[in-house]
């Protein structure tokens, strides 16, 4: 099946088609882990397209047969995770030599998950950060991503609960590489 599945930037017209993907991914992959209550909120106030990841060059679509069937990215931004919904600070640039590069807001279709999809985007990431001189990654994930990470060799830093505009806690767990 690899060989039919494409990794390139993402461009900032498939934004409405990216918002769709994400909403689609969070309601089916995150039901095992969040209450329908804690999706819809963290849709509201949380995941969403972060548009400077695209201006910046370092978010990723999978497509296969010309369909979007995931995304995901890398940052050199001091933001860990949210769409542009959730920024309230300027997202100031990181140094290379001393902090993190981020990975960023990772959705997969469910039809598609599972299949290696994340992995190939995580190492096209983690690829690109290299070449910009980062060597630490650090990341913000949900629940339903921890296999993904666990597999791409990311320890755990720390497990956090993020409380939504609205009162809603949500559980996310803190990874480094």
């Amino acid at each position: 099946m690899n060989h039919m599945i494409q990794i390139r930037l993402a461009k900032m017209n498939e934004v409405p088609q990216l918002e769709l993907l994400i909403a689609a991914s969070v309601r089916s992959l995150s039901a095992d882990y969040y209450s329908s209550q804690q999706i819809e909120s963290a849709l509201l106030h949380v995941f969403g397209i972060d548009t400077q990841l695209i201006l910046d060059g370092t978010y990723f679509v999978a497509e296969i047969e010309n369909k979007i069937v995931g995304c995901g990215g890398w940052s050199k931004r001091k933001t860990l995770f949210g769409g542009d919904q959730a920024k309230l600070n300027e997202d100031n640039l990181l140094d290379p030599k001393t902090d993190p590069a981020r990975i960023r807001a990772f959705f997969i279709h469910s039809d598609f998950a599972r299949r290696g999809i994340g992995t190939m985007i995580i190492n096209q990431c983690e690829n690109a950060a290299k070449m910009e001189g980062f060597s630490q990654l650090e990341l913000g994930a949900t629940l339903s991503g921890v296999p993904l990470y666990e597999a791409s060799g990311y320890h755990v830093i720390e497990e956090f609960t993020h409380q939504l505009k609205d009162g809603v806690d949500f559980p996310l767990v803190r990874w480094g590489k």
